[in-house]
């Protein structure tokens, strides 16, 4: 929200007492700030900090009108990002996402990505050519330019690239210069109490054992 030409809003997942009155009314999920349909956004991004949120994900495409699996997905859609710890073993949830930054910083990269879908936006260029574009970025996964193979036990056995533009190995993306960062100077809180009274801080990044 720094930048003139984005506004990055919240959008969270409806408790048990929403979701069937969305459904039944056919009230798509909306934005906190703006109550503007998530489905009208260029991109959702969502944070999947473990796995009890893999059914959350589904719930908000569900919810948002977007169609769940990416390669359902038109020039209409939203492209929808996954991001956070899960996204070191996204397979289990890649069908759902166009594509993942393998990194807990997006610091790193998001404004090299909106830059390019700018740019991409800019000549009239499709969905497939910004995520060509967005998979040469390092740190981002475009899951549909690879294919998967799996061993009987359910692990994988190999992953092989079907698009030139994508790497062969996606590697994680780190902000390693802390004196040169963004850090947050006013950080969103909320207006009625919490379930959890309280504050995050963050004292250091990662943990001592890298």
């Amino acid at each position: 929200n720094r930048r003139d030409d984005v506004y990055c809003e919240r959008v969270y997942s409806p408790w048990m007492d929403l979701d069937p009155i969305m459904r039944e009314q056919k009230i798509p999920l909306f934005a906190v700030e703006s109550q503007d349909p998530i489905k009208k956004f260029d991109f959702l991004g969502i944070t999947i900090q473990y796995e009890m949120c893999y059914t959350n994900i589904l719930q908000v495409l569900e919810l948002s009108q977007i169609p769940l699996h990416a390669e359902d997905r038109t020039e209409e859609d939203p492209i929808v990002i996954g991001g956070g710890p899960c996204t070191y073993h996204p397979e289990p949830i890649a069908p759902f996402f166009d594509l993942f930054y393998m990194g807990g910083e997006g610091e790193v990269v998001y404004f090299d990505l909106i830059d390019r879908y700018k740019e991409i936006k800019a000549r009239g260029g499709s969905r497939p050519a910004f995520l060509e574009m967005a998979a040469q970025i390092p740190g981002i996964y475009v899951p549909a330019f690879y294919d998967v193979s799996y061993k009987e036990d359910g692990t994988i056995e190999a992953m092989t690239t079907n698009n030139p533009h994508a790497p062969q190995t996606v590697s994680k993306q780190l902000v390693m210069d802390m004196s040169d960062t963004w850090y947050p100077e006013k950080p969103v809180v909320p207006y009625l109490r919490a379930t959890q009274d309280r504050v995050v801080l963050e004292i250091m990044r990662g943990c001592i054992r890298g």
